[in-house]
């Protein structure tokens, strides 16, 4: 086989479990602080400790995108994976919620295993087949973060919530193993330069194509997070208040999910053909209508429908900005820009569930789609705008070569 497709198989393994293993503890944090003893400010408390990995994250991104380009985007993969293991492992022992709170920001301040992947992938993948390998690796998060809340749900009525962490834990370090022993990095090109993550920054913004990218990821992050405060209550009014509503929420909400599981790699064969440009003004606008279209629908099964044809737009859409920052950065940079990068998903992440619920608290819930639409609409406009500069981002590098 293949070094590229042994890489990027095993490195699917490897960002499936993670998926997995985050969404499978991700939704009992609040029923974990139950069982501590929080019964006062629970939700405060939920939310602190789900905000704070991303704030901490978004500070140390840039970073590990800089070691990684040192020393190798592996190393950083399977340094993310260990602290990983070790913090989930650490979860299933805390007594106390502010002992939480510190596990939940060391793993937002000493992970990264995925946008490791995906700049190994990026950087070690035959140009003609980028498209194709971020794809996969896409679906792979997505397939993982479906399966993760029903597995941690059997482990959880097994074994208790506790070993619910544990178990994550573990299969993050039978994931990092893998790749120890399976992936090989051939095309590595270390980082000269001692430089600072300021100096990273003013390069990134001097890189028009780049930067652009930054500014989409921040603008599509934020539009998806904000429906997390109201989807689900939204999905469990719209399918009534029978005995498998709950099980229908579900269902419903992974929808995207498992439209992204099964289009993704289609859309990634079609970007390597026609451009990743092309691909994300495609996934932007169909989003972006198809986020809007939902408030027309007031039954579950329309509404269904139409959460199912967002996602096989919406998922084109990430793999198509990280193969242009494969496209407009050099290989000694990328590291760097996948840090960058992930710092913009994680301020997105941040900034969308605050306006969610500020506009869910105080309008009609379908305004929140509709922001959500509108939002994805500008950054279709923004790739549109800019065709001349990401058409020709495979040529453009940045000004870190110089």
């Amino acid at each position: 086989m293949e070094t590229w497709k042994r890489n990027l198989l095993v490195l699917w393994i490897g960002v499936f479990f993670t998926g997995a293993s985050f969404s499978m503890v991700i939704p009992f944090l609040p029923i974990f602080l139950i069982e501590l003893g929080v019964h006062d400010h629970t939700e405060l408390w939920s939310g602190l400790l789900f905000s704070s990995a991303f704030f901490a994250g978004a500070i140390a991104s840039p970073f590990w995108g800089r070691v990684a380009d040192r020393y190798g985007r592996k190393p950083m993969i399977i340094r993310a994976g260990l602290f990983l293991f070790l913090i989930y492992f650490l979860m299933a022992f805390v007594t106390n919620p502010y002992q939480i709170l510190a596990l939940r920001i060391s793993q937002g301040l000493l992970t990264g295993f995925i946008p490791g992947a995906i700049a190994l992938i990026g950087t070690n993948t035959p140009k003609e087949k980028v498209g194709y390998a971020l794809s996969m690796i896409s679906s792979a998060s997505a397939s993982g973060s479906i399966l993760g809340p029903l597995l941690g749900g059997v482990i959880a009525n097994i074994v208790g919530n506790r070993w619910a962490f544990g178990t994550g834990g573990i299969i993050v370090l039978i994931s990092t193993l893998l790749i120890i022993f399976w992936v090989k990095e051939d095309n590595f090109v270390p980082a000269k330069e001692k430089g600072s993550v300021r100096t990273d920054i003013r390069l990134a913004i001097a890189n028009r194509p780049l930067l652009m990218v930054l500014i989409m990821t921040i603008i599509t992050s934020c539009s998806v997070m904000t429906l997390e405060p109201v989807l689900p209550l939204y999905i469990v009014k719209l399918g009534g208040t029978t005995d498998n509503a709950s099980l229908l929420a579900g269902i419903v909400f992974s929808l995207p999910g498992i439209a992204s599981a099964l289009f993704a790699p289609y859309w990634g064969r079609w970007a390597d053909k026609v451009g990743f440009h092309r691909i994300l003004v495609i996934g932007l606008l169909g989003g972006g209508i198809g986020m809007i279209a939902q408030v027309a629908f007031s039954q579950i099964w329309g509404f269904s429908l139409l959460r199912f044809i967002f996602g096989v737009f919406f998922c084109a859409v990430f793999p198509a900005l990280n193969g242009l920052i494969v496209k407009s950065t050099s290989e000694d940079f990328r590291g760097r820009a996948f840090g960058l990068n992930q710092t913009a998903t994680q301020l997105g992440g941040m900034i969308g569930p605050i306006i969610g619920g500020v506009i869910g608290g105080f309008f009609p819930v379908q305004s929140v789609f509709i922001m959500t639409g509108v939002l994805l609409l500008i950054a279709t406009t923004m790739a549109y705008m800019n065709t001349n500069y990401l058409q020709g981002s495979a040529k453009t590098k940045v000004l870190a070569e110089k």
